[in-house]
């Protein structure tokens, strides 16, 4: 393995030792590392904050790994997530993949192999996130988008110029048209943030692009919120 890999990963281990030298190996290979102790510390944890894989312990205090792993999906959160534990018979592994973890791993295990198994997760993650980049205009309905000029042209012939983040967003919902984008991705791939401030600096954007493009604001047609997992355009 190399020192140039980036990514920010969440550790979910109990005991001490083990915790502290995959920590140790971890961000000697260049990744950043959260600590959580339990499954409830876990939950919080990807709460407030995005991260590109998770290392799930399965026997933790007050709340198990399995169960935090299932949590985590009924959020809708698809952070890819790496079983560890000491239960090694195919059962054990078949709960923990329909649970929803992406991969699993039984304990003693080699360093080499865990390293390897969280670069191929990351880069998996990253692939499948990474749309087909859409051309320098886009246009939509009686709107077009110019994204190297940071303008628009409106519905109703004005020509307005854009913030980099009003054209950062833009683009990001229309790589993804029709589906939901969740609020930490924009917020990850917009503003760059780790922690996360208040869902209301979205909002703002999504009600100024209703604003701008649509022709009834209150009735949006492209521009959609939904509620507790993120934003949507939809162009049919």
């Amino acid at each position: 393995m190399t020192t140039a890999n980036s990514g920010n990963i969440l550790l979910v281990e109990d005991e001490e030792n083990l915790h502290d030298t995959l920590k140790l190996n971890l961000e000697l290979e260049g990744y950043s590392v959260t600590s959580a102790f339990d499954g409830n510390k876990a939950l919080k944890a990807v709460e407030n904050e995005y991260f590109d894989l998770i290392i799930m312990d399965v026997m933790l205090p007050e709340l198990d790994g399995i169960s935090a792993t299932e949590r985590i999906r009924i959020q809708n959160i698809e952070t890819p997530i790496l079983i560890l534990s000491a239960k090694n018979t195919t059962q054990d592994k078949v709960t923990g993949l329909k649970k929803g973890a992406d991969d699993y791993l039984t304990k003693p295990f080699d360093l080499e192999e865990l390293l390897l198994r969280v670069y191929k997760l990351i880069e998996k993650n990253k692939k499948l996130q990474d749309k087909e980049s859409i051309s320098d205009s886009f246009i939509f309905g009686d709107n077009q988008i110019f994204f190297n000029a940071q303008q628009a042209t409106t519905w109703d012939g004005k020509t307005i110029e854009l913030s980099k983040k009003e054209t950062m967003l833009l683009k990001l919902l229309f790589e993804n048209k029709n589906e939901v984008v969740p609020r930490e991705k924009i917020l990850q791939v917009v503003w760059g943030y780790n922690v996360f401030p208040a869902t209301r600096t979205i909002d703002n954007f999504i009600l100024n692009f209703r604003k701008y493009f649509e022709k009834d604001s209150r009735n949006p047609s492209y521009f959609h919120s939904v509620r507790g997992v993120g934003y949507k355009f939809t162009d049919n």
